[in-house]
């Protein structure tokens, strides 16, 4: 990371953050895109939808990003058969004081991490997409606030596959990111057999030792209110995202809270690579995940084999980039 550039001092910041790289590469193979698009959204404060078929690390990824940071860590397996009160906690009575007691459910966390989240039937996909939206849970008329830092990093198994629910879309714009992981390499599955074929060249996830406190953490994302970006880079978000309400091809384009997440995702981009300030390179790496899970391509485009990741290059090809 360059940090010459810098109206103030990014040093601790950095340490962090190659602290954190360097790690995550000790247990990751690959999956460079992923990691940073997923410390991005976590900076910026957003949660995370990761998707991919099944053993391409998914869960692992997020385990140990969750493991690298000393909070409390809590981990949701969805099935079908999952309720509401298995993810937000229920009210039950003590016969010794006759009263009811609430038990918090795993939902209480500082970091969650929801495993196969459309594999849940829609009731309690719901019951956490309430949580995640207000930060806050109501059971039986008591609200109770979420931890200034919780985050919510879900996996999800491709929605072609057997037994997964499709999320629906005011659901999935609870998320900031939507992160596709896909096969790895030639070279780095060679090396991912290198590694499982000595098992002493294998770092085990209960060997990890956390490198960032919560209050470090909530301090890193003190620094986005420092990064510095154009009037000219506001007027590009707000064209790309008049773009994707105005295409011929999108059935549903961006919300404004679209627009508001590829800006704070932006600046978290550029911070991580050791910059004050935001360039038009750091808005077209976040517009992509940031848009995916939230436009919807008319059935014409999709018959001509337009993707959402094709439409959305297509569209920032057509936008003039700010000098």
């Amino acid at each position: 990371m360059d940090t010459t550039y810098s109206r103030f001092d990014l040093s601790d910041f950095q340490e962090k953050v190659n602290k954190l790289r360097d790690k995550i590469a000790t247990v990751i193979v690959g999956q460079e895109r992923a990691i940073d698009l997923i410390l991005t959204a976590i900076l910026a404060d957003g949660h995370v939808l990761v998707e991919g078929v099944p053993g391409v690390a998914k869960t692992l990824l997020t385990r140990l990003i969750s493991k690298l940071i000393d909070a409390d860590f809590k981990r949701i397996q969805f099935t079908p058969d999952l309720m509401p009160s298995d993810v937000l906690g229920t009210n039950v009575f003590n016969i010794k004081t006759q009263e009811f007691e609430f038990h918090k459910g795993p939902i209480f966390s500082q970091i969650v991490l929801v495993d196969e989240i459309n594999r849940a039937p829609a009731k309690t996909q719901a019951a956490l997409f309430e949580v995640m939206e207000e930060r806050q849970s109501t059971v039986d008329g008591v609200t109770r606030p979420m931890s200034p830092l919780y985050t919510v990093l879900a996996t999800q198994n491709p929605v072609e596959q057997e037994g997964t629910y499709r999320l629906p879309e005011a659901q999935l714009d609870r998320f900031m990111m939507k992160v596709n992981m896909g096969y790895p390499s030639y070279e780095e599955e060679v090396r991912i057999l290198e590694r499982h074929q000595s098992n002493s060249a294998l770092v085990k996830l209960d060997d990890i030792e956390p490198i960032l406190s919560v209050e470090q953490l909530l301090h890193l994302r003190s620094y986005l209110d420092k990064v510095v970006i154009d009037k000219s880079l506001l007027n590009y978000i707000a064209q790309i995202s008049q773009q994707t309400r105005l295409s011929q091809a999108i059935q549903l384009g961006a919300s404004p809270r679209a627009s508001i997440y590829i800006l704070k995702g932006a600046k978290a981009y550029a911070l991580l690579q050791g910059r004050d300030f935001v360039t038009p390179d750091d808005i077209k790496t976040i517009v992509p995940p940031v848009l995916e899970h939230r436009l919807i391509i008319t059935a014409d485009a999709e018959m001509q084999g337009f993707t959402i990741e094709k439409l959305a290059q297509a569209l920032l090809d057509k936008i003039e980039v700010p000098k």
